[in-house]
């Protein structure tokens, strides 16, 4: 069996890794230059550690998410208010789930764990055949057994799908950056919501600070304006908010704050398989970033393929390979069309704008015991890898 991977992302470069252990040959395709991620943070969970585990990535993953110094038992996460009143309070043992890592970190350890050659940068993927084994790439076509896309929200994969539901906008836009030096956050971590306002505080290992601030959009404007890079929105937002909220915007590079518009699937797709190919990560469920679960899904959609196409009962016959990739779309698609819901409508809470529909979620915030609030961060955590 051989495996053909569109998009060195996250979720590209983990299914490869898992394969490659596996003994699969397989080769990746990025169509920029460089593989390299600079990115920002993102917030690993139980369950994208689970698939990180059943990858053998697991150990790498947690030692770059350790908890930093001074971030203990003592130091309060939640939400705030933009006064810094708190209105909900997270346990400390909700708080021990997540290693929150910078993208750029987690890239270098997939990339460190693939032999070299097999990725291929600078070689775009146009298409794939109806049968899902052929890449039409710059340079040549190529065929595989099997061909995984994971080429993100945008996917020149997916736009050929049928039933391709497009990219909406979310309705607001994020800027995000990571402090250059470390900043004291053991007032509080977590995020501050305001009317149609809000700013995550997640420190990573070096005490440096990875944060994301968020602003409603007008109504009607169109996804994929013009970026609003650098602090000066940032703070004309948040500067009045409580610290050390501007400490940790003023600690940023400007030219590394990046601002985007929060998009995502305007539906759902009928199915993640056509074919032998398969969609991955973004490509198959991009998903507003509001539960944290863009990365981790994409890291259980990789361990799951990996296992199923790994698992022993596979050697290499057309009708167990398809029974493998029909098996991941059985699988994958359910639980994260779910979260993707889940995550759309805590969206639209959080970003309320109103001042009653405001006042009402922070009531139902501030009156929400702590071990309710509990369950329901771990609840999306619970995943375990399938036996391969």
């Amino acid at each position: 069996m051989r495996v053909g991977i569109i998009g060195a992302g996250i979720g590209g470069l983990a299914t490869a890794v898992g394969l490659q252990r596996a003994g699969v040959p397989v080769t990746v395709f990025e169509r920029r230059d460089g593989a390299g991620d600079a990115g920002s943070g993102i917030s690993l969970f139980g369950n994208g550690l689970a698939a990180l585990d059943a990858l053998g990535l697991g150990p790498a993953a947690r030692e770059i998410g350790a908890v930093p110094g001074g971030i203990g038992p003592d130091t309060p996460a939640g939400q705030r208010r933009p006064d810094g009143r708190w209105l909900t309070r997270l346990p400390h043992s909700v708080q021990q789930t997540v290693a929150v890592v910078h993208r750029a970190d987690l890239q270098r350890i997939l990339l460190d764990a693939l032999a070299p050659g097999t990725v291929h940068t600078g070689r775009p993927a146009q298409s794939v055949s109806v049968d899902g084994r052929t890449v039409d790439l710059a340079g040549g076509p190529e065929t595989f057994d099997v061909v995984v896309a994971a080429d993100g929200i945008g996917s020149r994969v997916r736009r050929d799908w049928p039933g391709d539901p497009g990219i909406r906008s979310a309705g607001y836009r994020a800027w995000r950056g990571v402090s250059a030096q470390p900043v004291d956050v053991t007032a509080g971590i977590g995020e501050t919501v305001g009317r149609g306002l809000r700013f995550g505080i997640a420190p990573l290992a070096d005490g440096r600070v990875y944060w994301f601030a968020v602003i409603s959009e007008p109504a009607g404007q169109p996804a994929g304006q013009p970026a609003l890079d650098g602090p000066g929105p940032v703070l004309a937002a948040f500067g009045g908010w409580h610290r050390p909220i501007r400490d940790i915007v003023a600690a940023t590079p400007p030219e590394a704050i990046r601002s985007l518009p929060i998009e995502e699937l305007a539906g759902r797709l009928p199915t993640y398989r056509r074919g032998r190919c398969v969609l991955l990560g973004d490509a198959a469920h991009a998903m507003t970033p509001n539960l944290g679960q863009g990365g981790n899904q994409a890291l259980e959609d990789a361990a799951t393929l990996v296992a199923l196409l790994t698992d022993p009962t596979i050697d290499g016959r057309d009708g167990r390979i398809d029974a493998a990739v029909a098996e991941y779309d059985r699988r994958r698609r359910p639980r994260t069309q779910r979260i993707a819901r889940q995550a759309a409508l805590l969206g639209r809470v959080l970003q309320a704008r109103g001042p009653l529909t405001a006042w009402a979620r922070d009531a139902a915030l501030r009156f929400t015991p702590p071990a309710v609030a509990a369950r329901g961060a771990l609840a999306v955590q619970r995943w375990r890898p399938p036996a391969g």
